[in-house]
């Protein structure tokens, strides 16, 4: 009898760790961490000099709030800045956040890829508005920075065609324009 039962307790305790195991649904969430902390970073050094240059993100989230604090290079490396205003997409896909640099405010944005080791930081890199800069996810923290990659050539701006204005027409103005609002008297006596 006592086989029978043990055996019974076996079976049930079996079928009730199957029943708790997580299920595995397809590809894991694209984006960041629901909870816990992580750092993405592109510092490196200049050869030359032996600065540090890049920037480095530490996001931190926690079931109240999340955080952010952003350093930069400008010679030696920042003091660490904390965000304002963290704002992390429901799947975890994207992020914007505010910070205070120099007495100026700046929002800065991004997006997450690669299931999340890789935050791509919108615009701005090397002096360019249209090229994102990509942050790695650090997981090796004792490991030295690489040297610095240079700068990807500019792009030059394309020149919109100049055509001639016609003889005796005046030019355009280079805005839109807007018709004038009208005055609250105007309105009042044409509505009476």
């Amino acid at each position: 009898m006592k086989t029978i039962h043990r055996l019974v307790a076996i079976v049930l305790m079996a079928s009730c760790v199957a029943i708790a195991a997580p299920k595995m649904t397809g590809k894991p969430a694209p984006g960041l961490f629901r909870y816990g902390m992580a750092v993405y970073s592109d510092l490196c050094i200049h050869k030359e000099s032996g600065e540090f240059g890049g920037q480095r993100l530490t996001v931190q989230r926690f079931a109240e709030v999340d955080t952010v604090i952003y350093e930069y290079t400008a010679g030696g490396l920042s003091w660490p800045i904390i965000a304002d205003d963290v704002q992390v997409g429901p799947q975890g896909d994207k992020m914007i956040f505010t910070l205070q640099v120099e007495g100026e405010e700046k929002t800065l944005s991004g997006t997450f890829a690669d299931n999340g080791d890789t935050f791509v930081l919108d615009g701005g890199h090397c002096g360019q508005p249209d090229t994102p800069a990509r942050l790695k996810k650090v997981t090796d923290f004792g490991r030295n920075p690489p040297p610095c990659k240079p700068c990807p050539a500019k792009k030059a701006a394309p020149q919109p065609p100049q055509t001639p204005e016609p003889a005796g027409k005046p030019a355009a103005p280079g805005a839109p324009h807007e018709p004038p609002a009208r005055p609250a008297a105007a309105r009042e006596t044409q509505s009476a």
